[in-house]
């Protein structure tokens, strides 16, 4: 999910479209590649590079493969980048670039966008076990955006528009009540679990300028991360629990994470406070590193640069 000031509404919502799905302001010739990057060395293995937009990388939990999402499909990559084939293609279609996988790996959870609903702002979130089944609703409420899961598996995170305001949810696996977890004017997004489940990150644009955050599980002792002149996104824990990764505009996007700008990716001890820069600026933004994108083992992190042709 991806706006923030509540401007006219029809603003809003063409802005929310752009931003969150990624279609409008990609160039047709554009060129994406599927990088892994060694957070300790700072070595790069490209291993798909291809004139086509995809995005959103997502980590198998035994390491054998990656999840992109690409024209609303979501495809298998092993970590050579040879293509292991889409995901259950007559199940899973139109889908935005949220997804990812159950700690122990046996269940996706994604969100689909469904012209049966509104226009647009139509996202819902679905589960289905990897091996094969039939997609199961998780969320009426639209719009709803997944990005996270509990380690035991039985809540998932999500940002979702409630009475003209974007904030944080949690739900049972299996779908009931929601539970509001934030309640802060503007954009409240990005809810990932850390690996021992004692917080939630995510990011917030209520001071005017987007920065991460922590806070419990229960929404209590919300805590301000970062504090500098980027525009800090999307903050993914480490399985071991002492660093986050993060995407960084370098300018201010105003509430949103647009497509094709100037961007570079971060890491945060959790221990020091300490970031250092783990790439260069590179051309990239919505679709870099939405999802959870750290090998089970925690020495990489997978993330799409793009490129002009």
């Amino acid at each position: 999910m991806k706006i923030l000031f509540l401007q006219p509404l029809l603003t809003s919502v063409l802005l929310l479209f752009s931003f969150e799905f990624g279609m409008a302001q990609v160039p047709p010739n554009v060129e994406s590649e599927l990088v892994l990057l060694n957070v300790k060395t700072g070595r790069e293995q490209s291993i798909l590079k291809e004139k086509r937009h995809f995005e959103a990388p997502n980590w198998s939990r035994d390491g054998q493969f990656l999840i992109i999402n690409a024209a609303g499909f979501l495809e298998k990559i092993d970590t050579k980048g040879k293509h292991l084939g889409k995901i259950q293609p007559e199940q899973i279609q139109d889908c935005n670039n949220d997804h990812g996988l159950s700690f122990d790996g046996k269940t996706l959870i994604f969100s689909k966008n469904e012209g049966t609903l509104a226009p647009s702002n139509n996202s819902r979130i679905y589960t289905v076990p990897l091996a094969g089944g039939t997609p199961r609703l998780v969320t009426e409420q639209f719009p709803s955006y997944w990005h996270g899961i509990s380690p035991d598996g039985q809540s998932v995170l999500y940002c979702a528009e409630r009475n003209q305001e974007w904030d944080i949810f949690k739900i049972n696996i299996n779908g009931g009540a929601e539970t509001q977890l934030t309640r802060n004017k503007g954009l409240d997004d990005g809810p990932e679990y850390s690996y021992d489940g004692q917080w939630i990150y995510f990011n917030s644009h209520r001071t005017g300028r987007m920065h991460l955050y922590r806070m419990k599980p229960d929404g209590t002792a919300q805590e301000q991360l970062t504090q500098d002149a980027y525009d800090n996104w999307f903050a993914h824990p480490s399985p071991n629990g002492k660093h986050i990764v993060y995407i960084a505009y370098t300018t201010d996007q105003k509430g949103s994470h647009p497509f094709g700008q100037d961007v570079k990716l971060r890491l945060m001890n959790l221990k020091t406070r300490r970031i250092k820069d783990l790439t260069p600026v590179f051309y990239g933004g919505q679709g870099t590193i939405n999802v959870p994108s750290w090998s089970p083992d925690g020495k990489w992190v997978a993330y799409v640069r793009y490129h002009r042709s």
